[in-house]
């Protein structure tokens, strides 16, 4: 009876009488009385025992699921989890981790962090926590998680080892508030051209984000590169904050309306400190609502040129309402607009979740990533911008100006299976670990400029997957079979990714030795998105052309 009427009656029993806030309901109200009638039954005449937390857990869900794919409930551990990375801090140790083939590899030591503090470095593996060994019993991530954090101020002993040392290393760690960093990258990429990498829009993220402004102004900054690429949004706010530092004072930058919810307004205030100086927007097919936020704003007052592959489309607000055991409901109470109308929520049936994720396969399957020209908006959903007139669409996610195809021509079933395995990054381990003190010695620049990947390392990783027992995942889009061994065919695929390859293994080392705005620095000196803004930054005519619309 999971999804019974009763269950979805309960849930709405439950939804009317969390708070008064929410809407009076007398006790005569005949909704009221079949939901409590309802209750009654199944607690008293069925044929088993029922456990009404998850009874009721089940029909919230089921409840929420009938209206849109966004209105959600959540347990108290998924609230946790999901609020944890937008706060921008938790109590820890202060290290990245993987768990690559049963053992706790430290993929990076947060800087100022506690690990730190105490002499733990990157690739060292965790076999013991408080005495508990760790190593080789089939430890999940969660796991990990739940032994490594605590609060503030108390402490976790592990024991490392490192290298070919034999002795595995003690070290007391003291617990901290640990920093979580929603910027992943700012760089000067030429004497003129800034770069800030967004993964998230969080707690922290403005103040980020501004420094990382007035860094690069500071390095002689005149034009900006702003990606969002793969950045799945966040807060409304913190979207708000920084597309108000490019656009001028009473500029509207979103608008939120719903049938119980009034018109509210956002406007850009007197604080924007990049007015002036060109801006292109990176955006594709997995950036999505605060992303969208600030991209449709900056597009409306033509006040960037957005380049790539057409956004998410996720238009629709949220509002958490919290319930008195933790769990949270997830509502959609409002439809967010962009400055000229625009509503790019992409079509939904009646929370049709199975539908609605498909769309991104449909866009695949109608040669959408390949070419713009198979992307096609009715009249309808037409809008003008707000200074140039030009036109832009609203009815699915944002429409670049310039359009970019996906490069797939270096990804195959190999390099999609050797990610997912792990042995790439544990390889990286290796590596890292063998020559950490050279690398340490080196500089960024000559270690960017440097092919320091060879192919005899290569061959290197071919011998790990090999001892790993490395299954290769080969799919059509319906089936998967997997191989316990390296064929022909899958050597052909790797000699395919084999550039692609080695940027990466490239990129990972240089994220361990300084931080990911070098890692990205190396896996963008192939992006041809990043190419084409730099390109159109460096050329005004263009550039001016298309914030024209001529």
């Amino acid at each position: 009876m999971k999804h019974s009427v009763f269950s979805l009656l309960l849930a709405a029993s439950m939804l009317l009488s969390t708070s008064c806030s929410y809407g009076q309901r007398t006790k005569f109200d005949p909704a009221a009385q079949r939901i409590n009638l309802a209750m009654d039954v199944i607690e008293n005449m069925y044929v088993d025992n029922v456990d009404k937390n998850k009874l009721a857990n089940d029909a919230v869900t089921a409840l929420l699921k009938s209206l849109d794919p966004h209105s959600a409930y959540m347990s108290p551990e998924e609230v946790k989890a999901m609020n944890e990375p937008l706060q921008g801090n938790f109590d820890g140790i202060g290290v990245q981790f993987n768990v690559l083939t049963d053992t706790i590899y430290v993929v990076q030591v947060i800087t100022g962090g506690p690990s730190e503090k105490v002499g733990l470095l990157a690739g060292d593996r965790i076999i013991m926590i408080d005495d508990t060994l760790v190593a080789g019993i089939g430890i999940h991530n969660t796991d990990v998680q739940k032994k490594l954090r605590g609060v503030k101020g108390t402490t976790v002993n592990v024991k490392v080892k490192r290298g070919n040392n034999p002795n595995l290393l003690s070290f007391k760690i003291v617990r901290g508030v640990i920093p979580l960093y929603s910027l992943d990258a700012a760089y000067m990429i030429n004497k003129e051209i800034g770069y800030i990498k967004l993964e998230r829009f969080a707690a922290t993220t403005y103040d980020e984000f501004k420094d990382a402004l007035t860094k690069l102004q500071g390095q002689g900054m005149k034009d900006l590169i702003l990606d969002l690429q793969e950045n799945g949004g966040g807060y409304l706010e913190t979207a708000i904050q920084i597309a108000n530092e490019f656009l001028q004072r009473g500029n509207l930058i979103v608008y939120t309306e719903g049938v119980h919810q009034r018109r509210e307004e956002a406007k850009a205030d007197m604080r924007g400190s990049f007015e002036k100086g060109k801006v292109v927007v990176l955006i594709d097919e997995a950036s999505a609502s605060a992303s969208e936020i600030v991209t449709g704003a900056l597009q409306d007052w033509d006040r960037a040129v957005v380049v790539g592959r057409r956004s998410f489309g996720k238009g629709l607000v949220q509002r958490p309402i919290p319930l008195p055991d933790g769990s949270m409901i997830k509502l959609t109470t409002a439809r967010y607009y962009t400055p000229t109308g625009r509503c790019i929520q992409k079509p939904y049936e009646n929370g049709n979740i199975e539908s609605y994720n498909r769309d991104m396969i449909e866009r695949y399957n109608r040669g959408e990533m390949a070419s713009a020209d198979s992307i096609h908006f009715p009249d309808s959903l037409r809008y003008s911008t707000l200074v140039n007139k030009r036109a832009v669409y609203g009815g699915g996610g944002i429409m670049p100006d310039y359009f970019v195809p996906m490069d797939t021509t270096r990804y195959t079933d190999m390099h999609r299976s050797l990610l997912a395995s792990g042995v790439i990054y544990k390889y990286v381990m290796t590596v890292y670990e063998t020559n950490r003190e050279s690398y340490l010695k080196s500089s960024f620049k000559d270690f960017k400029n440097k092919p320091i990947i060879t192919d005899a390392m290569l061959n290197d990783l071919i011998d790990l997957l090999k001892k790993e027992n490395f299954e290769m995942i080969v799919s059509d889009g319906r089936e998967a079979h997997k191989s316990t061994h390296l064929t022909g065919e899958d050597m052909r695929q790797l000699e395919v990714s084999k550039s692609l390859i080695k940027m990466q293994i490239k990129a990972l080392i240089a994220r361990d030795v300084w931080n990911t705005s070098e890692q990205y620095e190396i896996l963008n000196a192939e992006n041809q998105t990043l190419k084409k803004a730099v390109e159109l930054l460096g050329n005004n005519k263009e550039y001016t052309k298309l914030l024209s619309g001529k």
